[in-house]
């Protein structure tokens, strides 16, 4: 394993970059998720990320600005601004690494990877694990944070009133985390678009054989009548990214390594 800084939109980018284990087989991008989802999911990112090392895929993970080990503040940091930072990273990963590019991300890293794919990145695969599909759905979501903290201790704040707070230009905190409008409000305008390359579609469910929850089949349904090439696999688990403890879901690592030597 290899830890650096990398130079990125506003600042010093933390990177920790997984090289191949003997034949390079190809390089992978990875996309974090949002706020404390990133905590939750660190272990299950990395123990993947080991596990494509060992298989020869070069795996680059890169922190957002503003999320721990990165420079800034997570109110300093921008929609935009991550999705700079992560084409920085791609432009880093193939010059250390001339190989088919895997886009994978989870949660809202697959919302911020589709925007990167509207850049022009052209990669070979996009893996998605859990992705959210509509980010004024997972924005709404995330406010309910609050408003929920705020019930408890007798207030009456509303998702709405939060909304058009961040609608003035307002930062506000949710969770522990600073919330700005030059986030909130391109995240809520993010939604998932149907990648030219092939996908593969991954979720965790509660019990084995269950199919995709119906939002998500009606968003892979819409994709493929748009031609869009989309496999879709469920494992049983744990929702590791909000679980009270740190979870781990080995199904899903067997499954997403099976996939990409798949397609290799």
């Amino acid at each position: 394993m290899e830890a650096g800084f990398m130079e990125g939109a506003r600042g010093g980018i933390f990177y920790v970059l997984h090289p191949p284990v003997g034949l390079l087989r190809g390089a992978v991008l990875y996309a974090h998720p949002f706020a404390e989802e990133m905590n939750k999911s660190r272990r299950m990112a990395a123990l993947q990320a080991r596990l494509l090392a060992a298989h020869g895929f070069a795996v680059l993970m890169p922190d957002h600005y503003g999320c721990g080990d990165s420079a800034g503040d997570f109110g300093e940091a921008t929609w935009d601004g991550w999705i700079d930072d992560l084409a920085a990273a791609a432009e880093l990963l193939h010059s250390r690494y001339n190989a088919p590019l895997t886009l994978w991300g989870l949660r809202t890293g697959c919302l911020l990877l589709s925007e990167l794919l509207a850049r022009g990145i052209a990669p070979e695969r996009c893996l998605f694990w859990q992705p959210v599909t509509s980010g004024e759905l997972y924005l709404n979501q995330f406010l309910r944070l609050r408003t929920a903290s705020e019930m408890m201790a007798g207030g009456k704040e509303s998702v709405k009133a939060l909304r058009e707070a961040l609608a003035r230009g307002e930062t506000l905190e949710v969770a522990g985390y600073m919330l700005s409008p030059a986030l909130a409000q391109p995240l809520a305008g993010a939604r998932l678009a149907p990648p030219a390359c092939p996908a593969h579609w991954m979720e965790v469910v509660m019990d084995e054989g269950a199919e995709l929850p119906p939002a998500s089949c009606r968003v892979v349904d819409a994709w493929r009548a748009e031609g869009a090439s989309v496999s879709v696999s469920t494992v049983p688990g744990e929702p590791f990214w909000n679980t009270q403890e740190i979870r781990e879901v080995p199904a899903l690592l067997d499954a997403s390594l099976k996939c990409l030597l798949e397609a290799d």
